[in-house]
């Protein structure tokens, strides 16, 4: 649909509200420890902390009045999603694909955690793309063997448990491994929660939490996804040495976890919006897992019978959906679900799908679309371009359809990350 349309803008706006109520700045402050007798040492990675670091920074600096000698740290970011800080360095690097700025930026933490002492607090401000900004392989395993098994992995239609699963195998920060490091200093981490269940050990790969997975669980993921490994990895996943550390382990016992921003208040942000707007909000969910086209049928299905069954409403649903990568286009999870929504859907009906983070798969470029936007003009709107939805669909080429359309969604960065949000308005 037209991006000015007044249906295009009530979906943006209740895209905006439910990225809004996600932003770290609003909820970590609460959560930041006084200090230590000690140093501090703020150790930031992912998606958002470009936004986590200046406001911890300003709470310790500004409203504490701390030294600023007794504050050290470093920050990672997506590249594009850093900003500027004070004193805490910051380094972007890539996603989802690793590179060497995340090698880098893994060792540094490390060599900080390391230098701890007992007197001392490490702060760990803790976000989604966590996974691919710290990067320390272990054993043989090289940073381009890494990134091989991360863009055949984000291929398979795996889940983002069973990527970190075997991620943590891989690695000498994640899986607890950066608490192991900081022992015997006190860590905190304070995280935004981009998984279904907000389960602690599945963000970014769990660097400071006991992971009750196992190496047997790592080689089941690779078998069922058909996954091929270098030599290094496969050793890796067979060695118990690389077991990461289990719920009871005493080098754990002065971690611990608290998550800020969860992706169900993004999803009740957007039922309120909705609501405003006039729809009856009903919500499938801030969970939500499975294949994108997949779950696009189901949803068509819904909306579908509360359209025939007269209702004004709107279907509201988070989580984080995968896509099996069988063709060359480019896409990602979101914009697959709208163009499959479309391909099911019916006079009366309207959607967006957003990644909350700002990007939706893509090349990893900041500039990537974060999801795209559906109408009842949408077929026809194509056909008349000369586009054929339903081989586009199969070739994975959804930012290729909605680019022509102009109905992507392009926010930018937003600096948090708490997963998908979708919204389907159904008008009899």
């Amino acid at each position: 649909m037209p991006v000015a349309s007044p249906l295009a803008q009530t979906l943006t706006a209740i895209y905006s509200a439910a990225v809004a109520a996600a932003l770290p700045a609003r909820s970590l402050v609460p959560h930041l420890p006084a200090m230590p007798r000690g140093q501090l040492i703020i150790l930031a990675a992912g998606k958002a902390a470009g936004s986590m670091t200046p406001a911890a920074e300003a709470h310790y600096l500004d409203t504490l009045k701390v030294e600023p000698a007794r504050i050290t740290g470093i920050a990672v970011a997506r590249h594009g999603y850093g900003a500027p800080t004070r004193l805490i360095p910051m380094i972007e690097a890539g996603h989802p694909v690793p590179d060497a700025a995340s090698v880098e930026a893994a060792s540094r933490a490390l060599a900080l955690a390391e230098a701890a002492g007992p007197d001392d607090l490490v702060l760990v401000l803790l976000s989604g793309g966590g996974s691919a900004n710290w990067i320390a392989p272990a054993g043989t395993l090289t940073l381009p063997e890494k990134q091989a098994i991360t863009r055949t992995m984000l291929r398979s239609g795996a889940s983002i448990d069973e990527i970190n699963t075997v991620r943590k195998r891989l690695s000498r920060i994640k899986g607890g491994r950066l608490a192991l490091a900081a022992w015997p200093a006190p860590i905190l981490t304070l995280a935004v929660s981009d998984v279904p269940g907000d389960e602690p050990s599945i963000i970014a790969s769990g660097p400071t939490i006991a992971d009750a997975s196992t190496n047997a669980d790592a080689r089941a993921v690779i078998a069922r996804h058909g996954i091929v490994l270098p030599a290094s990895a496969t050793s890796l996943l067979a060695d118990p040495a690389m077991e990461t550390p289990k719920p009871g382990d005493p080098r754990l016992s002065r971690a611990s976890f608290r998550i800020i921003a969860k992706p169900a208040a993004a999803i009740e942000a957007a039922a309120e919006a909705c609501a405003a707007a006039g729809y009856e909000p009903i919500s499938l969910g801030a969970d939500l897992e499975g294949e994108a086209r997949t779950v696009a049928g189901a949803h068509a299905v819904q909306a579908l019978d509360l359209q025939r069954k007269g209702r004004k409403a709107a279907l509201i649903s988070g989580g984080e959906l995968t896509v099996t990568i069988s063709g060359t286009g480019r896409g990602g999870p979101n914009q697959e679900y709208a163009l499959a929504l479309a391909l099911n859907g019916a006079a009366g009906i309207a959607a967006m799908s957003g990644d909350t983070d700002g990007t939706d798969g893509g090349g990893g470029a900041a500039s990537d679309p974060a999801g795209a936007l559906i109408d009842a003009s949408t077929l026809a709107r194509a056909a008349a371009a000369g586009l054929h939805a339903g081989s586009m669909l199969a070739n994975n080429d959804s930012t290729g359809f909605f680019e022509v359309l102009g109905d992507l969604l392009t926010p930018g960065p937003t600096l948090t990350n708490v997963n998908d949000c979708r919204v389907i308005l159904i008008d009899p």
